[in-house]
């Protein structure tokens, strides 16, 4: 049974999350950064329809598909974020050094889907996660790209950040190999919720991937903050987007 506390998270974790005003997805920006190339190339993965139809949607090409995503305009949840492209390319290009193939893969704030169908087409065993008001969504994308297509058919569940965490996903029956995160982190007051969610969902050798971007210092306080709980390592940045691709794993404790 929930405590108050949890209700009350769940309650106002679903109303920030959802309605709040959507940021404004980045620019695109030339200058000396250095990764305008391997930028334009991921940016360039992304196509939209030829013709207007009555349904939002845009198109992705990863893993040897093409994958269209169904996007609104409600929520933070309902857009495909940069964050989640570069995901989806470092997933896709670094196949063999980052073999998730019928690894375990968890994806948490999922959104639209994007990561969760890239990893599940690259024949990860892949549970993608949201809060309720996103899962229709999100699993209709996931299913919708997924059907006939991979090794491994991808569940989708709720997940609120840090309630009822042991209940829907118990340590003794989850085993995670890879945590996959795409701009989780922003302008919301749960990232201690969030922090704990990491915590739980992880095993000693469980990888985190996670993409970043970062708006303000309130993203640099909470990176801070995860450090004392996880080995984290700069995998790559992109100057050009504000996102930086980190790789994490937790620290042992002591027995």
């Amino acid at each position: 049974m929930n405590t108050l506390y949890e209700m009350d998270s769940k309650s106002t974790q679903h109303k920030h999350l959802v309605s709040d005003e959507l940021p404004r997805k980045p620019d695109h920006k030339e200058g000396p950064n250095g990764d305008e190339e391997i930028v334009a190339e991921i940016m360039g993965r992304c196509f939209s329809p030829s013709v207007l139809t009555t349904q939002a949607w845009e198109g992705f090409n990863f893993a040897d598909h093409k994958i269209k995503i169904r996007e609104g305009i409600d929520s933070y949840g309902a857009v495909v974020w940069p964050s989640a492209l570069v995901l989806c390319h470092f997933l896709e290009k670094n196949a063999k050094s980052y073999n998730i193939a019928d690894k375990n893969v968890i994806e948490i704030g999922a959104g639209t889907g994007l990561v969760s169908i890239v990893a599940s087409l690259l024949g990860a065993r892949v549970i993608a996660t949201d809060l309720p008001e996103l899962i229709e969504n999100l699993q209709y994308n996931v299913f919708k790209n997924s059907k006939m297509k991979c090794k491994h058919e991808p569940q989708v569940k709720e997940l609120f950040w840090g309630v009822d965490l042991e209940k829907n996903f118990p340590k003794s029956s989850c085993q995670f190999d890879y945590i996959l995160a795409a701009d989780v982190v922003y302008h919301h007051p749960y990232l201690e919720e969030l922090l704990l969610t990491f915590d739980h969902l992880c095993k000693n050798n469980t990888v985190i991937i996670w993409a970043m971007r970062f708006r303000q210092e309130k993203e640099n306080q909470f990176v801070d903050r995860f450090k004392k709980v996880f080995d984290l390592q700069v995998i790559t940045d992109f100057p050009s987007l504000s996102i930086t691709l980190f790789k994490a794993k937790r620290r042992c404790r002591p027995k």
